[in-house]
């Protein structure tokens, strides 16, 4: 992340922002209908053929185990997108989060001659050689949620918003509770040793600041549903009285729900991560404490699939003036309420 970041609160919502971005991807895939344009001048209004079906591509995905509900919400996704296109042939490698059989699934892909590769990286770092091979012998690689150390492994990374996700959980939180200043804010956030939770946590803390609150507790589980459970009792033994949660992931959540229904409490509201199926039929329900959740999209590796079709067929986004596809896309993380949770249930994953 950048070290300057952009205090959110008092300015345009930094969801809006993001999704003003995000919106020229989604439009840039999908949306090749010709229309007639008021514009004077300026720009390509040719109508877009995108969609319609080209030379075949042959796409090779890889990605970790299905482990975790996000995780197989990913490869369901990228598989759905792929069938799709009937100009699309996805070869999918089985999911594994041992690096070496992952690397060894990128160098099949390369000998086969693939047209290009779709790699979520169990770890980064360790798959950089590998997707560097790939991009030198003329094989595009879109890099899907976990950074390579390179820029020069990968044609495209699509990402989600880590920071974004804490910066629209902080700033929901002091919609409901700025008027509020001794309000207590809990959160319990994921592995503390990966980079995805602290920038979660960094962007959480730096959205609260903008409305004069903190987070007075804190606890972290492990994004599994026994951690969350685990942590969030500790969490609630620790303090008596709460009046917001932030909990980084909705797998874990329903631990995390488990443990606040044990607990008999209900005096605050929680806001969940992840934007899981059963998290927002949830809210829809209105049953428990969990009042809206923040998207981290399971349909990156999906997108990935669009852009790299588009990359082996030598087109662009339709929307963009631009004639190439942008070197790097960051999602939207939009929080759902009962208000628009309709607009994003349906690409929800299951946990």
């Amino acid at each position: 992340m950048s070290a300057t970041r952009q205090r959110p609160f008092r300015r345009l919502p930094y969801a809006t922002v993001a999704l003003l971005s995000a919106g020229v991807l989604v439009a840039g895939c999908t949306s090749n209908t010709p229309e007639e344009s008021s514009s004077g001048g300026g720009g390509n209004q040719a109508a877009s053929d995108n969609d319609e079906a080209g030379d075949t591509v042959t796409i090779g995905f890889s990605a970790p185990a299905a482990d975790h509900g996000w995780m197989a919400g990913i490869t369901e996704a990228a598989r759905a997108e792929a069938e799709g296109y009937e100009d699309v042939e996805l070869v999918v490698a089985e999911g594994t989060n041992d690096v070496s059989t992952q690397i060894s699934q990128v160098e099949t892909f390369i000998n086969d001659g693939v047209d290009a590769i779709v790699l979520l990286p169990f770890d980064g770092a360790a798959m950089t050689p590998v997707a560097l091979q790939a991009m030198e012998a003329g094989i595009p690689v879109i890099n899907v949620d976990r950074e390579f150390d390179s820029p020069f492994a990968a044609r495209t990374t699509i990402l989600g918003d880590n920071y974004g996700m804490g910066v629209s959980a902080g700033t929901y939180i002091c919609e409901q509770l700025g008027d509020t200043p001794d309000a207590v804010v809990a959160e319990i956030a994921g592995i503390d040793s990966l980079p995805l939770t602290q920038d979660r946590s960094q962007g959480f803390a730096d959205a609260l600041a903008e409305c004069g609150l903190n987070v007075d507790n804190r606890v972290a589980a492990d994004f599994t549903v026994e951690g969350g459970e685990e942590a969030a009792s500790n969490l609630l033994q620790a303090a008596p009285q709460i009046d917001a949660i932030w909990n980084h992931d909705d797998d874990q959540g329903v631990g995390v729900l488990a443990a606040i229904e044990s607990a008999g409490r209900d005096e605050f509201f929680m806001v969940g991560g992840a934007g899981s199926a059963n998290a927002m039929r949830s809210i829809q329900e209105g049953d428990s404490v969990l009042q809206a959740t923040v998207i981290y999209p399971s349909t990156q590796a999906a997108d990935g699939v669009r852009l790299a079709r588009l990359i082996a067929q030598d087109k662009a986004l339709s929307d963009l003036v631009e004639v190439e596809i942008p070197r790097q896309i960051v999602l939207n993380a939009p929080v759902v309420t009962a208000d628009n949770v309709d607009q994003y249930i349906d690409t929800a994953f299951e946990s």
